[in-house]
């Protein structure tokens, strides 16, 4: 993913008001950011516990996305899988994330929603700079690119319910 700023970041929000995207928190760190591991940028609001947000590149267009999620709610031995990266967390590592659909759906109240990685590090853990809470990830056959290029699949099929 190209390098992005806080200005690219706000403008690139195509679920909430203007007004919204001016007050959203965006992460300080941009500059420290390894760009070349992130397939999108995500991040947790850290002054609203349930909020989150995601900006992602689709078709040459930064697309943002501003969505919400709850704690988890499940049982302590239970694990679940995040539907873009495949990476399996214990309790509250995978979240529903929900997101109000772009222009009048999304007014009407309309959202679609996936299972996530709740830090919304799915780039990391496919590369291995980052580990889930067990400390693995499942070993597969296919190569490193070919589950980036997956994960961005499933990426571009959330975005896109959020335009249909």
């Amino acid at each position: 993913m190209r390098s992005l700023n806080e200005h690219d970041i706000r403008n690139s929000f195509v679920n909430c008001s203007k007004g919204e995207a001016k007050r959203l928190t965006v992460p300080r760190d941009l500059a420290e950011r390894s760009w070349d591991d992130l397939d999108f940028l995500g991040w947790r609001d850290p002054g609203a516990p349930d909020r989150s947000y995601l900006v992602a590149e689709r078709e040459g267009r930064l697309i943002g996305l501003a969505m919400r999620f709850q704690s988890a709610q499940r049982g302590f031995l239970q694990r679940s899988m995040c539907s873009l990266c495949l990476t399996t967390h214990p309790r509250g590592g995978v979240s529903l994330m929900t997101a109000r659909k772009a222009g009048a759906a999304g007014r009407e109240g309309n959202s679609v929603g996936a299972y996530m990685c709740t830090d919304l590090a799915c780039s990391l853990y496919l590369r291995g700079k980052k580990l889930p809470e067990n400390g693995t990830r499942f070993e597969e056959s296919l190569t490193l690119q070919e589950q980036i290029e997956r994960t961005r699949g499933h990426l571009a099929a959330f975005l896109d319910k959020v335009y249909a």
